[in-house]
């Protein structure tokens, strides 16, 4: 599969380049991050805790395909949109955590501390990394 098949599925639209729409999801989720850095990683936190940080990690993907001028409307497709802009190991690991994310919410697995901890400090780099390299002049 390619990027471009999901255009042609309308699961990607190509859209104007909003960036008021980019900073305000940039600014979300900033917020998202600090109010989670917050919580305490336990037994009853940790699913929502690892699920929350994987929808902030798409809501910088958002804002990125936002400032490339699509708006993706699955996150499959983020997968694709990644590769299509060269980041093939960050699409490597957002499909990583996209399973992972599917399979807590969608067939009740359980997920260990330790894991999650890892996951969140892979996703932080991650969203760093996107930041900094597609919409550090937007901050």
């Amino acid at each position: 599969m390619k990027f471009e098949d999901f255009i042609e599925k309308g699961l990607v639209r190509k859209t104007s380049k909003d960036k008021s729409l980019v900073r305000a999801l940039l600014q979300n989720s900033k917020k998202d991050i600090e109010f989670l850095n917050g919580l305490k990683i336990n037994e009853k936190s940790v699913r929502k805790i690892m699920t929350n940080f994987y929808d902030v990690l798409r809501s910088v993907l958002e804002a990125v395909s936002v400032i490339k001028g699509y708006k993706i409307y699955s996150h499959e497709a983020y997968i694709y949109f990644l590769k299509e802009i060269k980041e093939n190991l960050l699409a490597i690991k957002f499909d990583r955590f996209r399973r992972i994310r599917n399979s807590i919410n969608y067939y009740g697995k359980d997920i260990s501390i330790e894991e999650t901890k890892e996951n969140i400090y892979e996703i932080k780099k991650m969203i760093n990394i996107l930041i900094k390299k597609y919409l550090g002049k937007l901050e």
